[in-house]
C-alpha cells in the first residue's frame, strides 16, 4: 500500500511532514513524521523507532500532568511541547510495522542498523543542525542503547527513559527464569499493532519467528547479543533514567548503564510509580530539556556541572524526597550483612515458616523445609495459573524471616544481593526473593508500581542451576551469573547461591520492619512480571542457616547526614 508525503500546518509555529520516506542501506524506505517549526532555521532531532504505529494517538490519562492533545503517542515526546522549544521530533515507523514496509524484529541488530540509518539520514537534512538525539520511554528507550552500540557519528545525546539493556538477564530469564511477561507483551500488546487494518497494508509482518528464537535460546549462548548493550562501545553522553518499581523487566538496565560504563559524560536519574507518567511531568521534562540543551545546542545551562546522580528518596506509600548523590552506588554506602536464623522455624506442610534476620551470625545451625507445591498451585495450569489470578502464591508458601523494628530510621539504598545455602528433593530449584515493608502495627506498606498496582520493596530471583557466576564481571554486591550451562542439584547436596536482587530505595522508619520472603514460585505484588514454573519445580526444597551455613543479605543501609 502507497502513503504519500502529506504536509500539515498543525499550527501557526508547527509543520507536519506525514510519512516522509528515509532510505535504508538496503533500499527498504522507511516511513516517518517529522514534526518541525514552521520557521526556517537548522534545529536538533529528537528521534524514536519503533513499533506502536506513528499515528496512533494515544489517549492520555485523566492524571497525566502534560495535557492530551491530538499529537501525543504513546511513550514518545510530544512535539507540540518540544518543537516550540527549538526542536525536530521524529516518529519513525519500524521496518514491518505501521507504513513501514519489511519483516518485524524486536530489538535486533538488524532493527539497529535501520535505526542508525534514519539517524544519519536525518542529520544530512537541510532543516537539521547536525545533531541527532534519541528519547522514549520503554521499547523506545531499550533500542536506544543498541544503536548506541554502533556509534552513529551524528548521534550525541541519547534518554532511556526506563529501558532494559541485557534481555536475557533483564527481560527474559530473570535469574535463569522465563519471564511471562515477554510472551505476553509480544501476543497481547504488540499484536494490536499489527493485526486488524495494519495487516492490510502489512500482511505478512510475521516471517521472523521472535518468539521461537526468545523461547529456544534459554541460555545465554550469543544468539541475543544483538539485544545487549555493549558498554564498552557506547560512548554517546547519556541519560539513564530508571523506576525503582521497574524491578521485573526495566530497572536493572538503567542502573546496569551508569555503573558499569566508563562513559565520562553520563547521569542516572531513578523515580518511582508509574511506569509513563514521569516522562510527562514538568519537573521530568525539564531535566530532559537541559540535558539535550547542553548537548544538541551546546547550551552552558551548568547541567553537567551538577552532581550526576539524582534518586527519589522513597519513604513509604508513594512518598519521595529527591536527592543528588556524585556516585552509584553511593561511596558512602555500610554494606551490612543481615544473617538468616531458622533455629525457630517450623519445617510443616502447612502454615507460615518465619525466622529471624539480623545483623549478626546466629550461634548454631538450623534448616527449614518447604514444599515446593501445594494443592492450589497444583495442575496443568498452574505454571502461569499466578499470571491469570494476576497474584502470585500466598505469603506462607516458602520462608519469611523479619528484622527487629527498626531502633531509628533506617535508609536502605542499593544494590542488593542474598547468599544462599540450599539443597533440595529434587535436580533444579527456583528462589524467588521478595523483599517488603511492614510498619508498627504490622501492616505491610506497599507502593504504587510501574504497572499502577501495589507492589513491595524489591525483588530478585534464581533457578539454582544457573548459579555459575561471571568473577570477571560479579561486583561484592552484585553477582553476574554466566548463564551458560546447567549445574543441576544433586538431590540433597547443600549448595551455595548468590541472587541478585535488583537496586531498590526505601527508608524503614523507626520501628518498622523489613521482611524477606523466600519462595518457591512468584510472591505477591509480582504484578505482571511473573514467570514460568518447570515442571521438575517439585518436591521439597530447605534453607540453612548458621555459622556453617552463613545465609545472609547484603544491604546497602545509608548513614545518616
Amino acid at each position: 500500500m502507497h502513503f504519500p508525503t502529506q504536509l500539515i500546518q498543525v499550527n501557526e509555529d508547527i509543520i507536519l511532514e506525514r510519512d516522509v520516506d528515509i532510505p535504508m542501506r538496503d533500499g527498504t524506505l522507511l516511513k516517518a513524521d517529522v514534526f518541525r517549526p514552521a520557521k526556517a532555521g537548522r534545529y536538533p532531532v529528537i528521534m524514536n523507532l519503533g513499533p506502536y504505529q506513528k499515528e496512533k494517538v494515544w489517549v492520555t490519562p485523566p492524571d497525566l500532568e502534560e495535557p492530551g492533545n491530538d499529537y501525543m503517542n504513546w511513550e514518545t515526546v510530544n512535539p507540540l511541547w518540544w518543537v516550540p522549544k527549538g526542536y525536530i521530533a521524529i516518529r519513525v515507523d519500524g521496518r514491518g510495522s505501521g507504513h513501514s514496509p519489511g519483516q518485524y524484529d524486536p530489538w535486533s541488530l538488524a532493527e539497529a542498523i535501520d535505526f542508525y540509518d534514519a539517524i544519519e539520514w536525518s542529520a544530512q537534512q537541510p532543516w537539521c543542525n547536525g545533531k541527532v538525539g534519541t528519547s522514549g520511554i520503554s521499547y523506545y528507550a531499550i533500542n536506544q542503547w543498541f544503536v548506541a552500540n554502533l556509534r552513529p557519528p551524528s548521534l550525541k545525546a541519547i534518554i532511556p527513559w526506563e529501558g532494559f539493556a541485557d534481555i536475557y538477564r533483564d527481560a527474559l530469564y530473570h535469574g535463569g527464569i522465563l519471564n511471562i511477561f515477554m510472551t505476553n507483551w509480544f501476543t497481547a500488546h504488540l499484536l494490536h499493532h499489527h493485526l486488524g487494518r495494519a495487516s492490510r497494508q502489512q500482511p505478512n509482518p510475521w516471517m521472523i519467528n521472535v518468539l521461537d528464537r526468545w523461547l529456544q535460546n534459554n541460555l545465554d549462548n550469543g544468539a541475543l547479543t544483538g539485544s545487549t548493550a555493549d558498554w564498552s562501545r557506547i560512548d554517546v553522553p547519556f541519560y539513564s533514567v530508571g523506576n525503582w518499581t521497574g524491578f521485573g523487566l526495566h530497572l536493572r538496565g538503567n542502573t546496569e548503564a551508569y555503573m558499569v560504563s566508563q562513559n565520562p559524560n553520563r547521569k542516572l536519574r531513578i523515580h518511582s510509580g508509574s511506569h509513563v507518567h514521569a516522562f510527562y511531568t514538568e519537573e521530568g521534562r525539564a531535566d530532559q530539556l537541559r540535558f539535550f540543551d547542553h548537548w544538541l545546542k551546546d547550551i552552558d545551562n551548568g547541567i553537567m556541572k551538577e552532581p550526576p546522580v539524582k534518586l527519589a528518596i522513597r519513604h513509604g506509600k508513594d512518598k519521595v524526597v529527591w536527592r543528588h548523590e556524585q556516585e552509584w552506588p553511593l561511596q558512602r554506602t555500610q554494606w551490612t550483612r543481615y544473617y538468616l536464623d531458622l533455629k525457630s522455624t517450623p519445617s510443616s506442610a502447612e502454615g507460615p515458616r518465619q525466622g529471624e534476620l539480623a545483623p549478626h551470625i546466629p550461634g548454631g545451625n538450623a534448616s527449614c523445609t518447604y514444599p515446593v507445591l501445594t494443592k492450589g498451585s497444583m495442575g496443568s495450569s498452574s505454571a502461569a495459573s499466578s499470571q491469570v489470578m494476576g497474584g502470585g502464591i500466598k505469603p506462607d508458601m516458602g520462608i519469611s524471616v523479619w528484622t527487629a523494628p527498626m531502633s531509628e530510621d533506617t535508609e536502605i539504598t542499593g544494590p542488593l544481593t542474598a547468599l544462599l545455602f540450599v539443597s533440595s528433593s529434587s535436580e533444579d530449584m527456583d528462589i524467588f526473593i521478595t523483599l517488603r515493608h511492614y510498619d508498627e502495627k504490622g501492616e505491610e506498606i506497599l507502593e504504587t508500581g510501574q504497572q499502577g498496582s501495589p507492589v513491595p520493596v524489591a525483588k530478585g530471583w534464581l533457578r539454582a542451576s544457573h548459579r555459575e557466576l561471571d568473577p570477571q564481571k560479579t561486583l561484592p554486591y552484585r553477582p553476574y551469573h554466566r548463564h551458560q550451562r546447567r549445574q543441576y542439584l544433586i538431590p540433597g547436596e547443600i549448595v551455595e547461591v548468590q541472587v541478585e536482587i535488583w537496586p531498590t530505595s526505601m527508608v524503614f522508619a523507626k520501628g518498622h520492619r523489613l521482611r524477606v520472603d523466600i519462595q518457591p514460585r512468584d510472591g505477591l505484588g509480582s504484578a505482571g512480571y511473573m514467570h514460568y514454573h518447570a515442571d521438575y519445580n517439585t518436591g521439597t526444597n530447605t534453607i540453612h542457616s548458621g555459622p556453617e551455613y552463613p545465609s545472609h543479605l547484603l544491604l546497602p543501609i545509608i548513614p545518616k547526614g
